[in-house]
């Protein structure tokens, strides 16, 4: 019975979505203030109806109601309960009623919380926003049902994949999909704006905390994706250029353009046409990672390989929103002439620097991922972009970037000078000097690596500090306290992508690696520690049978750790995953991995030290703690130019 409330729920989301689509446009053209204000309770009811039917998944995913195929495909009476629930998820059909889920999620805020809002704008928003939650709704129902029956319920069920069954990855997707699918109110605001000709400070003021709260979430996203990487595939690294991660990483890059550059729109109400286009531009990435997932054409360890008839259907999405959008910007970018001039040195000079630099390596990251498919198609080569073309190829624009912030942050509107601007960051400049000559005395004769990255990321964090205390003037601490939440966001979320800069650099330049065959009782060195694999044995798990390691940490002939890695079967699906066992520290991880058992009676073993590993996440944590900041400012949640919301709208200049 859940199944059928869940999908005649979906079909009714489905009708509602339709009509929000539709008769609020209509109403905001024709003036009608009946059919504008009915976009408000449209959007509640979409939202409360997908909720339905999301709630009634979920309980044949708890009760293991195996008469649903979607159910029997995905998971098992065994399952431990937190991924009875993350199955809901961890599949094509699933992961789709939460993407829209989400997507009706931000359509019913938009309609609760921008009250402001101009109700013509808004009516436009909410149609455009539903049009996006019509068309995957037609997706899911005519092709992606998770609620088909079966004729002859089994007892048992497939299994969730075991390299899903993680906590890492019940709490990934949902923050990924807030991010992915946050991106659509940026898109909606876009195309409401051309549609209804009104692009200003105003409309800049709306679009920020939408696209910030969806830069923050995209951004736990991204991070709880490459903690999961690191600890749980066994191979050590936190990202791969994988074509999903970049699928992620794209729109992450293009909305914190974006978030930079309505800043610019917001205070001197220039760049008005590039904004619209990276609002549109994010959200089009978002659906190009959607497809790249659910397409089938790449291979993943997160990717849905499914027929490639639901791509067609996605792509035909993503071309009709995107394309649609951009004919639609075409038309109506003459009318959006900037008011004000700048001087190339001055801090709208540096964003749009910013902007550049970010739109840049983005467009790097997409050609990497989807070059050997053009190559493919096109030529019909098999072609691989690995690791190291997007490490030569992005890793200047963001060596760039670091520079370019600290100085931007400092330089005031309309123009300025370099050198007075420079002069305030005396200081962060000195500590970054230092910070590198203590890097490099520490390193010598490893790559320069670690003290450029040590360098840029001491540099990003003194040059964040420094703005947060030009910005009290002269009343010093007192003012401090009371400076602006958005400043302190800024500074936090700044000075976190300096610490991440500081992980990722040492940790590549410095870790220590070593792969060998190891006996019972046998010790090696690693680095400055030794290790000992002490013993093995096996234990069931609640769905998994294990292989359970001891192995002993010591430095100077001392006790440090004593670590259990794990080697799991999932006898369902018959596939082995590996669990290394991680000390974490402040500066440094101790990570080992048990593999096989060789014929000669060792046991093949992998241990890696890494510096600095958890600054990496530090930093992520940071840069969302800035977001979350910035959020909580009360600029953030009352609209600008709220007085004129009487008014009647006026054509973008």
């Amino acid at each position: 019975m859940n199944a059928e409330i869940g999908h005649f729920a979906l079909i009714l989301a489905f009708a509602v979505a339709i009509f929000q689509m539709v008769v609020p446009m209509i109403g905001a053209q024709k003036g009608w203030s009946g059919w504008i204000d009915s976009a408000r309770p449209a959007a509640l009811a979409q939202f409360g109806l997908i909720a339905i039917s999301f709630v009634a998944l979920t309980m044949a995913f708890v009760s293991s109601d195996f008469s649903v195929r979607l159910v029997y495909e995905n998971s098992h009476t065994a399952k431990p309960l937190i991924y009875k629930i993350s199955g809901v998820w961890g599949n094509h059909e699933g992961s789709m009623l939460l993407w829209v889920l989400i997507l009706a999620l931000f359509g019913a805020a938009a309609a609760v919380f921008d009250a402001n809002l101009p109700p013509s704008l808004r009516a436009r928003v909410l149609g455009v926003q539903a049009s996006v939650g019509a068309a995957f709704l037609g997706f899911i129902l005519f092709t992606s049902n998770p609620f088909l029956r079966l004729d002859n319920p089994p007892f048992d069920g497939r299994d969730l994949n075991p390299l899903l069954q993680d906590p890492g990855l019940a709490f990934h997707p949902p923050f990924l999909y807030l991010g992915y699918v946050g991106l659509s109110m940026a898109f909606s605001f876009a195309v409401a704006a051309l549609i209804e000709g009104r692009v200003d400070a105003a409309w800049a003021r709306w679009v920020r905390p939408w696209t910030l709260a969806a830069w923050v979430f995209l951004t736990i996203g991204i991070a709880l994706g490459s903690w999961w990487a690191y600890y749980e595939l066994g191979w050590g690294g936190f990202w791969f250029w994988d074509p999903v991660e970049n699928a992620s990483f794209m729109p992450w890059l293009v909305a914190a353009a974006l978030l930079h550059s309505a800043i610019v729109v917001e205070k001197r109400e220039v760049l008005k046409s590039w904004t619209i286009l990276l609002a549109i531009m994010a959200f089009g990435f978002s659906l190009i990672g959607t497809f790249i997932v659910r397409s089938g054409i790449i291979t993943s360890v997160h990717s849905f390989a499914n027929d490639p008839e639901r791509g067609v259907f996605i792509l035909a999405i993503l071309a009709f929103f995107v394309g649609g959008a951009l004919l639609l910007f075409t038309f109506r970018a003459g009318s959006m002439q900037a008011k004000g001039v700048f001087a190339p040195v001055s801090r709208e000079g540096a964003l749009v620097l910013n902007n550049i630099l970010l739109a840049v390596a983005a467009f790097v990251v997409f050609i990497g991922t989807v070059w050997p498919l053009i190559a493919e198609l096109a030529w019909d080569r098999k072609l691989s972009v690995g690791t190291p073309f997007f490490e030569k190829a992005f890793t200047p624009f963001m060596v760039a970037l670091a520079i370019v912030l600290p100085l931007g942050a400092i330089l005031p509107w309309k123009r300025g000078k370099l050198m007075r601007a420079l002069r305030p960051l005396r200081g962060a400049l000195a500590f970054a000097g230092a910070v590198m000559v203590l890097v490099f005395a520490v390193s010598t004769g490893r790559s320069g690596l670690a003290v450029i990255g040590a360098g840029l990321g001491s540099w990003l964090i003194a040059g964040a500090a420094t703005d947060l205390w030009l910005r009290t003037g002269k009343s010093g601490l007192s003012r401090l306290l009371r400076l602006p939440r958005a400043d302190w966001g800024k500074a936090i979320a700044h000075g976190g992508l300096g610490v991440t800069f500081i992980g990722i650099s040492l940790l590549m330049a410095w870790q220590v690696e070593d792969i060998r065959v190891a006996r019972l009782g046998e010790s090696f060195t690693v680095g400055s520690y030794q290790i000992t694999l002490e013993g093995i044995e096996e234990r069931p798990g609640p769905n998994y049978d294990s292989i359970f390691a001891t192995m002993t940490v010591a430095r100077n002939g001392k006790q440090v750790a004593q670590l259990y890695p794990e080697k799991r079967v999932y006898p369902v699906q018959a596939m082995p995953t590996t669990e290394a066992a991680i000390q974490n520290g402040i500066f440094r991880d101790i990570y080992l991995v048990i593999g096989d058992e060789q014929q000669n009676g060792g046991w093949a073993v992998r241990s890696y030290i890494k510096p600095f590993a958890n600054w990496i996440w530090l930093g992520c944590a940071l840069m969302a703690l800035g977001g979350f900041v910035s959020l909580s400012d009360r600029r953030y949640r009352v609209a600008a130019g709220a007085r004129r919301t009487a008014a009647a709208p006026q054509p973008a200049e």
